[in-house]
């Protein structure tokens, strides 16, 4: 088990009499993240509305801040429990098999326009084996391919933009890792949060992108960036790109300063808590939609004809 002490403080000065804001900064609530202990501070008496996205987690904090300066911070511990699994064993799902709630991680949005790259993908990978070693050989092709580089990309920059340019940031990896799985019809998703294990040559922690890829019933995850451990990441939202999960949504004039964000690794060998580290087994902190399960106690009531 992982625990994870961090915290994230967001600055802005509202320019008009008030402006609203929807912010995911709550870690999601998943059947293997548990929040140990959390506060949210605001420099202003506003309402908070928290809401929780049922089908997976995902939190969003809505307030009202009014004229001048607006500063919201949350603290917390979260311990992360992995499901490990063998890459060998892990397949992927034929489309007939997948529950109708995954399509739109197999379908083409905003920042993956997975229907431009079917050539592509078929032809750097069509003729490996399905399964795990064909998403890590999409997610290495996804790293050699494309430069790390802060201030690279703009909210618009899409995968065919990465695609074309060689250079990114985390989120740009992410979309092109999925836009490529999609094109094979693997489902694939955004996930947003922040990490531990970054070296610290690339400068103060900030918001981080990774992807998730349905395999064997799970969603496992994968970090085409290769920033840090999959074992240090922290999930805030889960979308089907970065449209989905923005740490902060913004209706009204105000500006901003850069977040400043914080986190450590508790170390507890007694107690189960071990430090985020690379390893070469395939983890997962999402399991199977319950439609999954639902569709296939559908099918066995159903009768049968001979």
């Amino acid at each position: 088990m992982v625990r994870l002490k961090f915290s994230i403080e967001l600055g802005y000065t509202i320019l008009d009499e008030s402006c609203d804001f929807l912010f995911n900064i709550h870690p999601a609530l998943t059947e293997s993240q548990h929040v140990v202990s959390e506060t949210v501070t605001i420099s202003q008496p506003v309402e908070q509305h928290l809401f929780v996205q049922k089908d997976d987690g995902t939190r969003w904090l809505k307030i009202r801040g009014n004229n001048g300066p607006l500063v919201v911070r949350y603290d917390g511990v979260v311990e992360i429990r992995h499901t490990v699994a063998q890459p060998a064993a892990l397949e992927e799902t034929p489309v007939v098999d997948l529950p109708m709630d995954l399509f739109c991680y197999i379908y083409p949005s905003r920042y993956c326009e997975s229907d431009r790259f079917q050539a592509l993908a078929n032809h750097e990978f069509g003729e490996m084996s399905p399964g795990y070693n064909r998403v890590v050989a999409i997610r290495d092709w996804v790293n050699k391919r494309t430069k790390f580089t802060s201030g690279s990309s703009g909210a618009s920059t899409s995968a065919l933009d990465t695609l074309t340019d060689h250079v990114g940031v985390c989120r740009d990896f992410a979309h092109l890792m999925i836009a490529t799985c999609r094109a094979l019809n693997m489902p694939a998703r955004f996930v947003s949060g922040i990490d531990y294990g970054a070296d610290p040559a690339m400068g103060p922690s900030d918001f981080h992108a990774y992807v998730e890829v349905f395999l064997s019933c799970r969603w496992y995850l994968f970090d085409p960036s290769g920033v840090s451990p999959t074992m240090g990441l922290l999930r805030l939202g889960t979308g089907r790109d970065a449209a989905d999960v923005s740490f902060a949504n913004i209706f009204g004039a105000a500006t901003s300063a850069i977040p400043v964000i914080t986190i450590e690794a508790i170390e507890d060998p007694q107690h189960g808590l071990v430090l985020p580290v690379h390893q070469a087994n395939a983890l997962s902190t999402a399991g199977a939609p319950e439609s999954l399960f639902t569709a296939a106690d559908e099918a066995a009531d159903m009768p049968s004809h001979i």
